[in-house]
Order: C-alpha cells, then structure tokens, then sequence
C-alpha cells in the first residue's frame, strides 16, 4: 500500500499542514502495527479524532478507511457512521453504502447516518427504501429517521409515502419531537393541508422558533395572511424571539397582502430586534417597498446596508424595473459592476425586461453583449428574456438568431418566439412555428395557444383556429375566461358568428365584462347591430357594469349598422347613468356614426365641444365622413389639423389624395403624392389572404407572383363577362389615377380581393364557402361585383376589410351597402 505521507502530500498543498498531518498520522499508523498492546477502543478514538479533527477529502478519508480496516477496528458501528457520513459529504453515496452494507444489523444510529446522507445528495427515492427497509428488517425507527424520510417525499412530492411516515411516527411515539413537527408542518403545507398542519402545530409539547417559522412560513405560502400576522404576534406574547427567517416571511406576507402601513411597521419590529443589519431581512425590506411602489423607501433601506449581497442588488435593481425606473436601474447596475461586484442572470433578466418595456434595443444590446462576455449566454432564462426583447422591440430578425442558436428551448421559449411573431404582423410565421413546435413534441400551454388564437384570427384561418381550439379543450383550457374570450373574437373575425355564440354561451355566466364585450364586437363587425345592442342591455340586467370598452364596442356595432339615434342615446347614457366619461374613443365613435350618415355638420358640431384638444382618432372619423360623402371643403380643412398634428401618417395623406381624386383634382392629387415622396412615406399596400386546404394564400393588387396566376386571370376574365352581361356597369370613380377608362376598368380587375375570390372559386369544393380576408377598406365597385358573383356561382362569399364583414349571398350583402 502506498505510504500515507504520499497521499498527504498530493492531498494538501499547504506545507505546515502537511507535516503535522504527515507526522501526526504516519506516527499514529506506525503505533498500531507496532505496539499491539494498544487497546481496540483507544484505536477507535484516535480515528474517530482523525475524521472529525481535518477537512475531508476524498484521498484521505479513503487513507483513514483503510487504516481502520488494516487495525480490525472496521467493524465498529459508531466509526462506521462517522466513515458514512464523510463519504456522503463528499458526495460518494456509493462508498457509504459499501461501508453501510457491512453491518448484518446496523444500528439506528448507522442507519440514520445512511439515510441522511441520502437526503443531502438529493437520493430521495434511495432514502425511502432504505427506511422502508428498516421497518421490515424491525430495525430501530426514531424521529431522525420519520425527519429524513419525509423531507425525502417532499422532495419526491410523494404525498401517499408522507402520510405512511408519519403514521409510523406516531407509532414509534416521536411525533412530538420538535425538528420532526418542523418538516411534518412543511409536508403538509406542501400539500396544501394547512389546518392539519397547525393540529399538529398545536399539539407539540415543545416548540421552538423553527416551528413557529414553518407554520407561519406554511401560512403565507397558502396565502392564509391573517392566520400568519395571528400566528406572529402569538409569538410576540409568548416571549418567543423570532428569527431572520420569522421576519422574512412577515415581510412576505405584507406584499401579498399590499399593507405598507403594516409592512413599515415590521421594518420597525425589525431595528428593535437588532436586525438592522442582517442581509437577509433588510433584502425582504427593499423588496416589500419596491413591489409597493416606494421606490424611494427601497432606496434607503438599500443604501443604509452595512453589507450587500447580489441579491441585495437584484432586489434594488428589479425594483427600480418594477416601478418603471429603467435609467435608475442600469445606472445602478453600472456601480455594481465598477465596484468589483459580479452579477448573475438574475441581475441581467430584470435590465432586459426594463429594456424590453421601454423598446430600448440599443441598451438591451449592450445587455446582451454583458451576458455574452460573463459566459451566461447559454442560460435558458437569460436567452429567453433577450428574445423576448428583442421581439418586443420589433428586431424579429435578432430574435429568430437568438431563438435558432438555442440548444435547449422549452414551451415559454417558444411561446416568446410566436408571441413576437404574432405581435409584429407575422401570423402566418408563428403558425408554422406552431407546426414546428408540435413536430418537435413541446405541449403547447395556455399562452401559447391564445397567441395562436390572435394569429388565427388576424389571417381569418378558420381551420387552424379550430385546431388550437382543439388544443385549448384538450388541455383542459377551455374555459378560462381569456382563451374564451380570444375565441369568440377569432370565430368573429373569421365568419363564423354562430360559433362565437357558442363560445359565448358556454361563458356568459361569467361576471367577466371583457367576455361579453368581445361578443358585443363580434356582433359589431358583422352589422348585426341590434344583436350586440341587446348583449348590451341583457349585460346590464344581469347586474355587470359596463366600462368604457363596453361602449366603445357597442358604439362601434351602432356605426356599422346604421343605428344613429340609438348610439347617441346610448353615448349620452354613459356619463348620465353609468359615470362613465367619455374618451377620445367614445367621441370617435359618435362622429363617425354621425358621418357615414352623413350628418357632417353634427360631426363637426361634437368635434368643437370636446371638453378637450381632440386627437388624430377624432379627426380622422371626420376625415372619413368627409371623403365618403365627398365634402372637399371640411375635408381638407381636417386634413390640415390631422398634419398638424402627426405630418408622418401616411394614412392622411392617402385620404386626402382620394378625396382630391374623386373630385378630378390631379394638380392637388400630385401635389399630395409629391409630398409623401419627399417625406419617405409610402401608402400601406392593399392584400387579400384567403386559407385554401391547411395553407394560406396572399394576393396584392395586379398580382401575378402566384404559379397559377395565368388560369386564375383567364378565369377572372370569364367572370368579368358574365357580371357584365348580368347588368354590372363599372364604376371607374374608384379607381383615383389619371388615367383612361380602359385602363381604370382593368385596374379594377386587378384588385385583390378578386383574385382571392377567383382563386378560391378554382381550387375549393363547388358550393362550399368562401372567406376572404382584406387589409383595407372594400372599395365600391369590388362590393358591387362580389355581389354579382355571389349570385352567379351560387355560392356565400365572405369578405373581412379593415372595418367589417360582408356576408355575400344571391347577389345581397349583409350591410346592406351600409358601410
């Protein structure tokens, strides 16, 4: 066997140490093999002073467990549970149980010895058989043992093996033991059995302050405040000194409760316990005020640390994100790292959630560039947070680099990925992404498919919004008020107002006003104003009151349906009987209601009495009003303040340009489209999607990008003739270029929304229905000749613009030309 002086040698580095344990243990090895007139429990002293006098490691505990073996003392039971547990402590489980399974008959004290160093290395389920095999080997239980098992099975979250433990507690008789009542309390809180808990809490003889922490601990977690404030100021009048641990859980416990009054009392408990200066308590402070808006509270507390750990930090700088303090916290960030001080991912997610809020890409860059150079960069949490910055600030193209590099990526990952898709225009991607998802074998969760559901219902895919329904029933998320209510608004936006009213129906118990307003829109969109109107009123007897989102929802279903007088009683009833003020919103309603019938001058007269300067959503209504009804005058009078106001919307000049364009004004009309020009503006082009099979298919204006677009011209220009011959004249008036009759009637043709219509007439069932989604505003003539097809192919045409729907049907339209 090689010398041990060999093995101290390599064992510690450290040249003093070195010889007095070179000499100490050669000497002492050397007395064993030599004077054999030494008795066996002088031997075992003197190895048990050996383990228990120097730091362990792996190479000298091995040294000393063979010394013991080579002196025939290895059979002893209490050197055997000192060998176990050093082995354990280095995290060699396999030695111990090797030195454990010598012993025919262990002793309890060996076998807790085992156990225990189980439960350290996290062996959980090796913990419960070796104490199921102590009770059928009738080996001694004691509430060492009832206290390793049951922390093991809540590890586990083993609630069946919990209950067995603690029945043999009770039948062993140590219950009452203190540290085991502990984790008891802690088991049961786990598992949400509280008031068995204080039974138990109760019923120990004696109890000290880890007992009066877990059961108070155990009351905050079950968001049980009163008991756990109860439970505390008992402590106070039993003269029982609470602990750091008592203290944190208080302050815990005030900010579920949002009681800063009683929070700044703790704060005052805390100095007259002369904790004034522990790490752990003064953390929980900076936390309490943060979470409740006391910024400047946080600060103090924070500045008055005598030490501060990087959770103290983390704690200042997540509270300054909290509170929309982004400077502050990068500010302090930087004096975190000038002073020496490292940081953790749980520094860095809280700057990027602060960047992310206020779409600060070039600080969450920097951010970004902090994470690399500390090596964090494949840190789940961390990447998933730079993703979702950057998709919240518009940079897809970083957050695709981010997300495609991610060697592991779990459902929020990918739900931060689809979420950005979805929320920047791309619904069509983050349905793919979907299909990726699934392929890959990721279960989708409840944010998951709701921002589905909004893609869904943004490209008007019915099919792939029921697939996510689907999803939603399957796991369970059903009827949760959100996912109902993005249900109702994407069956609503993609036709199918019937299956909204199931939706609806299913949920229209809830107290939930969000619900019934999402079904009080998807009757607007559809025209079926008087619908939405009595959703209204049947809210109101129910006894829910409406908010401004109620009105603005019923407003706009008025608008679309050319219930005038009805939406201006209603407008008026919501300061009168609800207290309800009326927004921009509001006043935008009632002047586009008043608009598009044409009563311009009321329109106007409301715009002059807003209590306020109105904004571009108001001006813009009355823009509207004006070019439908063709009032250049007021229209360009408008169109003047909307400049004013915002000269970078391209949408006004658009306006404008068409207003100027149906009255045959080129001069003005060029003079308009010159000015985008020079200001690097350009009209939001115009596209139709329609879903055919499981794909989804665009179509711009004079499109000719698709493989088939020969057959879909050829077959448009068959439709053409036979509208014409079914008594359709062209109304040129909507084409609003300088340009001759010919040219204006082919332009027409080219529209977007008729080849969609085309498309979906070649390559869907015959019969079956068509749904057309359009990013803009259906123009006249379109409306005119969808009508006409309608009643040509005999089939139900379905067009979403930007405003409504048209359900077409026999050559009728359900606004019945009234939008």
């Amino acid at each position: 066997m090689p010398s041990l002086h060999f093995h101290t040698r390599i064992f510690n580095p450290k040249p003093p140490f070195r010889l007095i344990h070179s000499y100490t243990l050669r000497t002492f090895t050397t007395s064993f093999i030599d004077a054999q007139f030494i008795q066996s429990p002088f031997i075992v002293s003197r190895f048990l002073w050996l383990l228990q006098e120097y730091p362990h490691g792996l190479f000298r505990v091995k040294s000393i467990h063979a010394q013991i073996i080579t002196n025939s003392v290895s059979k002893d039971q209490f050197l055997a549970t000192k060998l176990v547990k050093a082995y354990c402590d280095l995290g060699h489980v396999g030695d111990a149980r090797h030195v454990f399974d010598q012993f025919s008959q262990p002793k309890t004290i060996l076998c807790n010895a085992m156990v225990g160093g189980y439960l350290r290395n996290e062996w959980y389920s090796e913990t419960l058989e070796l104490f199921k095999m102590m009770g059928s080997c009738n080996l001694a239980i004691d509430s060492y043992t009832c206290n390793y098992a049951l922390k093991a099975c809540v590890g586990l979250l083993d609630y069946e093996m919990g209950r067995e433990v603690i029945r043999k507690a009770v039948e062993k008789g140590v219950e009452s033991d203190r540290f085991l009542g502990s984790s008891m309390i802690n088991f049961l809180v786990k598992f949400s059995s509280i008031d068995e808990a204080r039974r138990v809490f109760d019923a120990m003889p004696e109890r000290d302050v880890v007992c009066w922490n877990s059961m108070i601990g155990g009351y905050v977690q079950a968001h049980h405040f009163n008991e756990a404030f109860g439970l505390f100021f008992d402590m106070h009048r039993m003269g029982i000194r609470p602990s750091q641990v008592t203290m944190a859980s208080i302050i815990q416990a005030c900010i579920e409760t949002r009681n800063l009054k009683l929070g700044k009392c703790v704060h005052g408990c805390v100095f007259g316990l002369g904790m004034g200066y522990d790490v752990l308590v003064l953390t929980s402070l900076v936390d309490m005020y943060s979470k409740m808006g006391d910024v400047e509270s946080a600060q103090l507390v924070f500045v008055s640390m005598p030490i501060r750990n990087l959770v103290s930090w983390n704690a200042m700088i997540s509270g300054f994100v909290q509170n929309g303090l982004v400077q502050q916290a990068v500010d302090l960030f930087q004096r975190l790292v000038v002073s020496g001080g490292g940081f953790d991912s749980g520094t860095v997610v809280s700057l990027l959630q602060g960047c992310a809020q206020t779409a600060d890409l070039d600080g969450g860059k920097i951010i970004h560039g902090c994470i690399y150079r500390k090596g964090l960069n494949s840190n789940l949490i961390l990447s998933t947070a730079i993703l979702d910055l950057y998709s919240k600030c518009g940079a897809l193209k970083q957050a695709s680099f981010v997300f495609n590099r991610m060697k592991v990526r779990n459902v929020i990952t990918w739900t931060a990925m689809l979420v950005g898709l979805a929320q920047n225009g791309h619904a069509e991607n983050a349905l793919k992404l979907f299909s990726q998802m699934q392929e890959e074998g990721v279960v989708a969760n409840s944010v998951t498919l709701v921002s589905l559901i909004h893609s869904c219902a943004h490209m008007g895919s019915l099919k792939k919004g029921r697939s996510v329904h689907a999803h939603l029933i399957r796991h369970g998320y059903a009827f949760d008020v959100i996912n109902m209510t993005a249900l109702i608004d994407m069956y609503a936006k993609c036709g199918k107002i019937n299956s909204a009213e199931m939706v609806f129906s299913t949920g229209s118990i809830s107290i939930d006003v969000i619900l019934w307003n999402s079904m009080i829109t998807g009757y607007g969109m559809h025209g079926h104003g008087h619908q939405a109107v009595g959703v209204y009123r049947k809210m109101i007897k129910e006894g829910l009151k409406p908010n401004q989102t109620t009105f603005v929802a019923v407003l706009t279903a008025c608008n679309h349906s050319g219930l005038v007088e009805e939406g201006i009683t209603l407008f008026h009833r919501m300061e009168r009987e609800h207290n309800i003020r009326p927004s921009e919103k509001h006043y935008a309603c009632i002047v586009d209601l008043l608009g598009r019938a044409n009563r311009l001058e009321e329109a106007e007269g409301i715009v002059k009495q807003i209590p306020f300067e109105p904004g571009s959503v108001v001006l813009e209504a009355l823009l509207s009003g004006c070019r439908t009804h063709k009032n250049i005058d007021m229209g360009v009078q408008t169109a003047d303040k909307l400049l004013h106001l915002d000269s970078m919307n391209p949408g006004i000049y658009v306006v404008l340009s068409n207003i100027y364009a149906e009255a045959s004004r080129w001069d003005a009309v060029n003079y308009i489209r010159g000015l985008m020009r020079t200001r690097g503006l350009r009209k939001t082009p115009g596209y139709s999607l329609i879903e055919v099979g499981n794909q989804v298919f665009t179509f711009f204006a004079g499109d000719d990008s698709h493989p088939n677009w020969a057959h879909i011209h050829r077959f448009l220009e068959s439709l053409r003739l036979e509208v014409e011959a079914s008594g359709y004249v062209p109304d040129t008036s909507c084409v609003l270029r300088d340009v001759v009759e010919p040219m204006k009637v082919k332009l027409l043709w080219g529209h977007s929304e008729r080849l969609a219509i085309a498309f979906g007439l070649l390559y869907t069932p015959a019969g079956s229905l068509i749904r057309i989604t359009k990013n803009l505003r259906v123009c006249s003539d379109c409306h005119v000749v969808t009508k006409y097809i309608s009643k040509i192919v005999k089939r139900e045409i379905i067009v979403r613009d930007a405003n409504r729907f048209h359900h077409f049907l026999d050559g009728k339209c359900s606004c019945n030309d009234y939008w």
